[in-house]
């Protein structure tokens, strides 16, 4: 009997471009009411985008404009922050 080799779920980060398995990299959606926060299940209904779970990649996506180009819409201070924040919280637990 021969064992399938099962395909790993490959994702590119928006901030510092590695490409990484997608379980070791948090989603961050924009669901269809334009909302946006991060999904660390990846199972939250809306348009996702893949970042390393640091604060980094980030700053690294605000910058190079990564989550206005994968949600094509102006993502506003406010939002980085709180995602921000979000990212924060979960590193130090």
């Amino acid at each position: 009997m021969v064992n399938k080799v099962r395909k790993v779920p490959m994702r590119s980060c928006i901030g510092c471009g590695e490409t990484k398995e997608k379980k070791t990299l948090v989603r961050i959606v924009k669901t269809p009411d334009d909302e946006i926060f991060l999904d660390r299940k990846g199972r939250a209904n809306g348009r996702g985008a893949y970042i390393c779970d640091d604060p980094s990649c980030l700053m690294a996506a605000k910058k190079h404009h990564g989550l206005e180009r994968a949600f094509q819409m102006q993502i506003s201070e406010e939002i980085y922050a709180s995602l921000a924040k979000e990212l924060e919280e979960h590193g130090s637990e």
